[in-house]
């Protein structure tokens, strides 16, 4: 019997028939938009993840801070840790082990010689020769059990060797003391309280290792965070710098620091240039354009006004003097005010002037208010024309303009309001872009439509923005941010 003709996926790719595992095309297109959902574990590393970044610092300084002393603390608490379960709880046993075997012998004696029937020879031995205070209390009891120390490595190291070598009920006090511990221990006819100090059973000097260790790595971290600041400053000052360029502020600036750094500096410059270069391109082209098209429309003006002044010739009049705004809006637009110098500028003065300007549009302006007498880093000539094109707007619109400035936080808020139609929320951003026309109250009458497009590129060209509001005056109000 001939073969069976190799199935056809959605696909049209061929599969032999029965072949169970070949991949389907169709298949993993879908599961490769839907992919399938995440395990419970995953989610939750996910989760845990988002929460320790949300918690971590974000700056670049301290990370590597973090990366630095991280990993010290990290060695410095396993070898504190290592010390502290090896060496010192080894000495510690070994101490009140010998401590114990002198206790232990102390009770051997006296039970073994009973004609030392007051222990003045015993007490005196110990004394002399093991460096312990002995006294036979006769008919006392142990006292009840006192409060487990918190840090109980002696108490623990003690309790076990008098329990493996003498074997007999005891009391001990290891805290009330500071510098002696007392031992009792019953014996047939009493008890046997012995006093010994501590430095006998217990490794007190093991802090001075724990000193050296905390202090002579405070002196390297201390090293680390002066080398690492001056590490992060050539990367801060370039992140600045490029801050001020895009900005439009002229600062100087030499690539410092590691080479790295040196080559992201050298590379900044390089492109700051290029852009200047093309921009000054672009500029220098645009002025060309000008000039000759400028020529011709006064050419048009001068053959206009030789010839018989008609209705049909005061209509072209108008054409050539609308096409002359028109014009100087494309070239406004496309220029931009790049040239310019950031200096700062007294921002009464300019609200001042601005008010003027447009009181002399015939628009009655309200108020002028500015909380204080900031001074803002800007481009003046650039910065009034996009007041003055937001203020030209709201004239046209509306019959009164209130002007209003303020400083918060380090950045500049101009607010101009009207009293016109306003326009629709759905349609404020829309009204930015270039050659945009609005159909509703809106709509312009007249000019390039290019008004609001070169004052918010303007606004941006100096860090800010402008949003667009309902005024408290009924119409729109229009608001200038710019970093101060």
């Amino acid at each position: 019997m001939p073969d069976d003709p190799p199935l056809l996926s959605r696909e049209g790719a061929a599969r032999a028939p029965g072949d169970v595992n070949a991949p389907d095309p169709a298949l993993a297109r879908r599961l490769r938009k839907d992919p399938p959902p995440r395990s419970a574990p995953h989610r939750l590393w996910r989760r845990i993840s988002r929460a320790i970044g949300d918690v971590l610092p974000k700056g670049l300084y301290a990370r590597s801070l973090i990366i630095i002393i991280a990993p010290v603390v990290l060695l410095q608490s396993v070898i504190a840790y290592t010390f502290m379960e090896r060496h010192w709880q080894l000495v510690t046993k070994r101490l009140s082990a010998a401590v114990t075997a002198d206790v232990a012998a102390l009770i051997d004696i006296y039970e073994s010689y009973p004609q030392d029937k007051d222990a003045e020879t015993l007490s005196r031995i110990a004394g002399e020769r093991l460096n312990l205070d002995l006294d036979i209390l006769k008919g006392a009891k142990l006292p009840p059990p006192g409060p487990r120390p918190f840090f109980s490595i002696l108490d623990e190291a003690l309790s076990d060797e008098i329990k493996r070598q003498i074997r007999r009920p005891f009391w001990i006090d290891t805290v009330g003391r500071s510098n002696l511990i007392e031992i009792r221990v019953a014996i047939p006819d009493g008890v046997m309280r012995i006093t010994a100090r501590r430095s006998q059973a217990y490794a007190s000097n093991s802090h001075i290792f724990l000193v050296w260790m905390i202090g002579s790595s405070l002196v390297l971290l201390g090293v680390a965070i002066l080398f690492l600041r001056n590490q992060i400053k050539p990367i801060l000052r370039l992140a600045a710098v490029a801050e001020g360029f895009g900005k439009g502020r002229e600062i100087e600036f030499r690539p410092r620091g590691a080479r790295e750094v040196r080559q992201a500096g050298h590379a900044f410059i390089e492109m700051k240039r290029r852009i200047e270069r093309a921009m000054e391109q672009r500029t220098t082209m645009l002025n060309g354009v000008s000039h000759d098209l400028r020529t011709i429309l006064t050419r048009f003006r001068l053959s206009l006004a030789l010839v018989e002044q008609t209705s049909e010739i005061e209509d072209l009049s108008r054409d050539v003097d609308e096409m002359s705004r028109m014009l100087e809006g494309y070239l406004a637009f496309a220029r931009g005010d790049s040239a310019e110098p950031a200096t700062p500028t007294d921002m009464r003065a300019l609200l001042e002037d601005l008010r003027t300007d447009v009181e002399r549009l015939g628009a009655h302006v309200s108020a002028v208010e500015l909380v204080g007498t900031p001074e803002v880093t800007v481009r003046p000539g650039a910065f009034r024309r996009c007041l003055f094109n937001l203020a030209a707007n709201a004239v046209r619109y509306g019959e009164t303009v209130a002007i209003s400035g303020r400083l918060e936080a380090r950045t500049f808020f101009v607010s101009i309001d009207d009293d016109g139609p306003g326009i629709p929320a759905e349609s404020r951003e829309d009204v930015f872009k270039p050659f945009l026309r609005l159909d509703d109250a809106r709509q312009d009458a007249g000019g390039s439509g290019l008004g609001l497009s070169i004052a918010r590129d303007i606004a941006r060209a100096h860090g800010g923005d402008i949003t667009l509001h309902d005024s408290p005056l009924g119409g729109l109000r229009a608001t200038v941010r710019v970093p101060a």
